[in-house]
């Protein structure tokens, strides 16, 4: 969408003696005060000449950048807001946090919950991956991490803060006074912003070819491809705050702004000569003029370069391009950091697939370099250097470190896999495309670029896009619109009929272990049955439906299950029955299976907090559900939980329970909720409401939940964890058992011991006894038949019989009813060359032929024989087997003579 000049021709331009220009090179308009300026100061239409300027250089590290930006709006009257994590945990239809808008959407930016502060500043990491692949190829331009400063106003229909003139007066105050840039150099072009559902006009503030910030005036929602005007206008700035930095110091590339010291320290560490640093100035001065998709301009780049130097082309590229490594591995290393340290697992999808690209895509650089530096080395420096500004990243360093070295590991397996899938790949394809890249990295993890390298040794050229990485990173970097599960177990025509009813008083939130209550009919329609309140809890948040009974003048009719439409609860019922609006009813739940699915519920918040507090933040609950009989919660973690781990998370979960700890549901508005207990509340899922119910288990764990639960962890009566795994990549499961559920596992167990304990013929006290002299006989039996097989062995080589034919040792073995013993035997004669090794057995009416041949001999030939007599099986390589019916064992022998006489084999 393109705005209409109006949106762009604001009071400050005009009162400030600004004209509106159109820029020479790509037509866009903008705004200055400069009367001789042509081009807008953006890149490609203008160098870098920011680099060569006295203003601005203030030398500002990036923590100082920081403090400028917030300290200049906090004095203005905007509340400092503390940043969110990378991990967009409060959306869920983001992954990573892209902007410091995506804080505010969608329940602030759509009127339904007040901001925290109003006008507010932040400044808010963020990550994007959508650039991915050009990363130090344009010397900073390009960052998978960085700061984005906001000022943020949310401007109501009552309510009115500030808009265009304010913000732009604001921007022009900071970089004049706070930057000291002149006026004159200060350039707002005019442009459109779309992001997170939202979009608005806007201005790019640059100034000698950098763009130094965004302002966007926030004013549709885009709904089903149109543009539909939002409640509130709202400013939503970003200013660069890394971008500031590199300005104020005028370093080479911004890495080098960024990342102060610590970049000479990654050639070193690396084993790399530092690159010269007026290569590099030059180099970034002529950087806006790299079109990343477009190849030729960065062949016209490095031949720009060369020119302004005088040094051949050939050594311009090079160390440009080594340059370009050190400072993926750079900002690589910092953003995996950041997501590991906010509670990213690396996995094989959702946000954790991101963050294994990136690591990946670090030790892919690092194997170019021909490094053996392991990857956490670097990840530790940036911990070290970020940590005062990121405490998160100091919080977390053994598990940031840790998980590195797993996916080295992981990788190191990967890599050493790349020559046997090449070969398959070389025989089984016959041209490679994208999707195939991408199918083969998703399945195999592989970098298609070391493919392609070992595929070139076999003659098989490939072409790997340059963008690849960001390909693959766009299509995941969206979450999976979730399928509202609370309407699938009702058929639609029961769903358009209630959705319009009133919402269902929830009597069980108001008392959970109330037990009976009366109600009045709203619908009655076949076993469908909506009341004006209820005590029966609809399934939700992995809890299952209530079950009971509805009582009509002494009928008791049984409820299955309940579930909700919206905010109306549906009681479906076992039989027809048919009800008068109006009519009184009384209902009874299943109290035996409520209170079991109470305590297992609550018992799932107390099992998460204690795997979070023993095994660290990156514990988050992936999936959860409750029934009657036990209970299982999907947790993220990087690798199988230890014996003693499970026991720990068991002890410290039942200490709970004997602690009595009060269990207390409550009501907040979301905002408040978030700034007092962070974004971990939203465990179990992101509620759409403006006030969400809260679950606080007393000194312990405060969750979003809607479920039922205990109101004090002693009820929960105790805690057995019965099972662990991991279901996948990243994610392990724990089940387990509560209240009068681990005496009924404990008698289940107990009466497997009994009955193993019959079966050996001792009594349970005695079992562990009797199992270790049977094992112990079990071990003497054992050496006893490995030393008859040893001396069986000797005896049958000796005594086998063979004949040669066409040069072929053939040695039909006699029936060997010990398998191991016919394996090594012949494992033993194949050794030698030109053998082939027939054994027949007789089974279910059936003769087995099992083969065995030396490495020079393929099995293909005899198999392929058997077959045309009715044999049925296969082989190849050394081993065949086939199992053959209606012929005797002399036949078969005759028929593989046959074949070998002919030179079958």
């Amino acid at each position: 969408m393109k705005a209409s000049e109006m949106e762009y021709r604001l009071k400050f331009f005009l009162d400030n003696g600004f004209q509106r220009k159109e820029c020479k090179v790509c037509k866009t308009p903008f705004w200055t005060l400069d009367r001789t300026r042509e081009d807008c100061a953006d890149i490609p239409c203008s160098d870098y000449h920011f680099l060569d300027m006295k203003e601005g250089s203030l030398n500002w590290s990036v923590s100082e950048s920081r403090k400028k930006f917030l300290e200049f709006f906090r004095k203005r009257g905007h509340e400092i807001i503390p940043p969110k994590p990378v991990l967009a945990r409060w959306r869920e239809d983001l992954y990573l946090t892209i902007a410091s808008i995506v804080d505010f959407q969608p329940y602030i930016t759509s009127g339904l919950v007040p901001p925290p502060a109003n006008p507010l500043v932040i400044s808010q990491p963020c990550i994007r991956m959508d650039d991915v692949d050009n990363v130090g190829i344009t010397f900073g331009r390009h960052l998978t991490t960085f700061e984005m400063g906001g000022h943020h106003a949310f401007n109501y229909p009552d309510k009115f803060v500030y808009w265009k003139d304010e913000t732009v007066s604001y921007a022009k105050e900071f970089f004049t006074k706070e930057l000291g840039i002149s006026e004159d150099l200060l350039n707002f072009k005019e442009s459109w912003w779309e992001g997170g559902g939202n979009a608005g006009p806007s201005f790019e503030v640059t100034v000698g070819g950098l763009e130094l910030a965004t302002l966007v005036f926030m004013q549709y929602e885009i709904s089903a491809g149109d543009y539909v005007p939002l409640k509130l206008k709202i400013v939503d700035t970003g200013y660069g705050i890394e971008r500031i930095a590199w300005f104020t110091q005028k370093t080479p590339t911004a890495f080098h702004a960024i990342y102060g010291n610590l970049v000479d320290t990654f050639f070193d560490k690396l084993g790399q000569p530092r690159v010269d640093s007026e290569l590099l100035r030059v180099a970034s001065r002529f950087a806006g003029r790299i079109d990343p998709d477009n190849i030729s301009t960065l062949v016209e780049h490095r031949n720009l370069v060369a020119k302004a130097l005088g040094i051949p082309v050939d050594v311009v590229k090079d160390e440009l391009n080594r340059a370009a490594r050190i400072f993926q591995v750079l900002d690589h290393t910092k953003t995996v950091a950041l997501m590991l340290g906010d509670g990213l697992v690396p996995s094989s999808s959702g946000e954790g697939y991101l963050g294994r690209l990136l690591i990946r895509r670090a030790l892919r650089t690092l194997k170019f370099l021909g490094t053996d530096v392991k990857l956490s080395e670097l990840v530790k420096l940036q911990i070290n250097f970020w940590g005062y500004d990121f405490p998160q990243l100091l919080r977390n360093r053994d598990y940031i470190l840790d998980v590195v070295d797993v996916e080295q590991e992981k990788f190191q397996e990967l890599i050493s896999k790349t020559s046997s899938l090449s070969e398959f790949l070389s025989k089984s394809k016959r041209s490679i495309g994208l999707e195939d890249l991408v199918e083969l990295y998703d399945s195999n993890g592989i970098p298609p670029d070391i493919i392609a390298d070992e595929l070139r040794k076999k003659g098989i050229q490939i072409e790997v896009p340059h963008n690849f990485y960001s390909i693959v990173a766009k299509r995941h970097q969206v979450a999976p619109l979730k399928k509202d599960k609370d309407t699938l177990k009702l058929p639609e025509h029961i769903i358009n009929e209630v959705k319009d009813i009133r919402a269902t008083e929830a009597l069980y939130y108001k008392d959970q272990y109330a037990r009976s209550f009366d109600a009045t009919v709203l619908l009655s329609k076949s076993k469908y049955l909506v009341l004006d309140r209820t005590l029966f809890y609809p399934e939700g948040g992995g809890q299952l439906g209530d079950q009971g009974w509805i009582i009509l003048n002494g009928d008791r009719v049984r409820v299955v299950d309940t579930q909700k439409v919206g905010d109306i609860v549906v009681h479906i019922l076992d039989r027809e029955i048919n009800l008068e609006k109006g009519m009184r009813i009384e209902g009874e739940i299943d109290w035996e299976r409520r209170f079991r699915l109470m305590r297992h519920h609550t018992a799932t918040h107390v099992v998460l907090a204690a795997a979070k507090k023993l095994l660290g933040d990156h514990v988050w609950q992936a999936g959860a559900e409750k029934t009657p009989q036990k209970a299982r919660l999907d947790i993220t973690h990087y690798k199988p939980l230890t014996a003693e781990e499970i026991r720990k998370i068991e002890d410290m979960a039942n200490s709970v329970i004997n602690d009595r700890r009060p269990v207390r549901p409550f009501e907040i508005n979301r905002v408040e909720a978030e700034m007092k207990y962070g974004v971990s509340i939203y465990e179990g899922g992101v509620p759409n409401k403006a006030n969400i119910r809260l679950l606080e288990i007393e000194g312990w764990d405060v969750e979003s939940c809607g479920g039922t639960h205990v109101w004090n962890t002693g009820d929960i009566g105790a805690i057995k964890i019965v099972k662990t795994e991991k279901i996948q990549d990243g994610i392990i499961r724990l089940e387990y058992v509560a209240g009068d559920m681990v005496s009924r596992y404990a008698r289940e167990l107990e009466d497997k011991l009994v009955n193993v304990s019959s079966k050996l013929e001792t009594s349970s006290d005695q079992l562990e006894m009797k199992v270790e002299k049977l094992l112990r006989e079990h071990q003497e039996a054992k050496n006893l038949i490995a030393y008859y097989r040893k001396e069986a062995l000797e005896l049958l080589s000796r005594s086998i019989q063979e004949r040669s034919i066409n040069g072929i040792r053939l040695i039909i073995l006699p029936q060997i009813k010990d398998q191991e013993l016919e394996k090594e035997l012949m494992r033993r004669l194949t050794s030698q060359s030109k053998t082939l090794v027939v054994h027949i057995t007789q089974t279910n009416g059936e003769l087995r032929v099992d083969l065995g041949t030396s490495r020079d001999i393929d099995v293909k030939g005899v198999v392929e024989r058997l077959k045309e007599m009715g044999g049925k099986g296969g082989g190849r390589g050394t081993f065949g087997s086939m199992v053959v019916a209606n012929k005797s064992r002399e036949e078969i022998i005759d028929y593989i003579k046959e074949t070998i006489e002919r030179g079958g084999l």
